[in-house]
């Protein structure tokens, strides 16, 4: 996309972790924020970082992905704040590690409603104006764990979604490119964050795990790269991910949402 600078992006788990760093890399390149997460304290105190690093206008909106009406007021507030939405920037996610008879059922729902549902109706939200402009780019937190066959022991049904998120996001990208939307996904091995910080039994040997710098290059790549040229998927995973072996030990503990 050209001229990012003054463009208006919206980052959804963007508060800490890999969503926080994607949200700097966007400010670094100009682009003016509205960044969403649960929790307003920490999100605002991202907003405040941001904005006094980069000099960009960062907007804050608590939200849950999993609820409709959150993120329909993303959007409105976002408009009404910047009056456009030119970049959408799909992050949140939860995880839950279970052999899938043992998988509590409300973590199941959790999941569908947070990884694939939360991605699919955020995208459904802004995509009219983008065809409207016939200019957008959607980005897409995947996993790398959709590269396995057999899909990872104890992550079928996180991995199954995210398989899933994959398929609709290629889909999307035939149906809507002649519009000059580009839809991306990067799809990363385990990363050191919080939320992988809980997989006590997948992180303890930190040589797996990466950094969020490749995801952060990943993401400039996207935004940076010619307007006919869509990185419709990049794939960043440690040389020793533990993906790449589709058996990860069990017990593990439940992460907290």
């Amino acid at each position: 996309m050209d001229n990012l600078k003054g463009k208006v992006a919206v980052i959804t788990g963007a508060s800490r972790g890999i969503g926080k760093a994607l949200a700097k890399t966007s400010a670094s390149l100009g682009i003016n924020l509205s960044i969403a997460a649960r929790n307003i304290q920490i999100l605002e105190e991202t907003a405040r970082e941001i904005e006094s690093e980069f000099k960009v206008k960062v907007l804050s909106v608590p939200t849950d992905v999993t609820k409709l009406e959150d993120l329909e007021n993303l959007v409105k507030k976002t408009k009404e704040r910047f009056s456009r939405i030119d970049i959408l920037i799909n992050n949140a996610g939860v995880t839950s590690q279970y052999p899938f008879h043992l998988q509590p059922l409300g973590d199941i729902e959790r999941l569908a409603y947070t990884n694939y549902l939360g991605y699919v109706r955020l995208i459904r939200l802004v995509i009219n104006d983008m065809i409207e402009k016939r200019s957008g780019v959607i980005v897409n937190m995947i996993s790398g764990s959709v590269l396995c066959d057999p899909l990872p022991r104890n992550f079928i049904v996180y991995s199954s979604l995210k398989a899933g998120l994959r398929a609709f996001l290629k889909g999307l990208f035939w149906e809507v490119r002649d519009y000059g939307i580009k839809i991306a996904s990067i799809l990363p091995g385990v990363t050191d964050t919080d939320l992988t910080g809980k997989l006590k039994d997948v992180t303890k040997d930190t040589s797996r795990l990466m950094t969020t710098e490749a995801i952060e290059e990943a993401l400039r790549f996207i935004l940076t790269v010619p307007q006919n040229v869509c990185p419709l998927e990049i794939v960043v995973i440690n040389q020793q991910t533990p993906w790449i072996k589709p058996v990860i030990p069990y017990p593990q503990q439940h992460p907290e949402e």
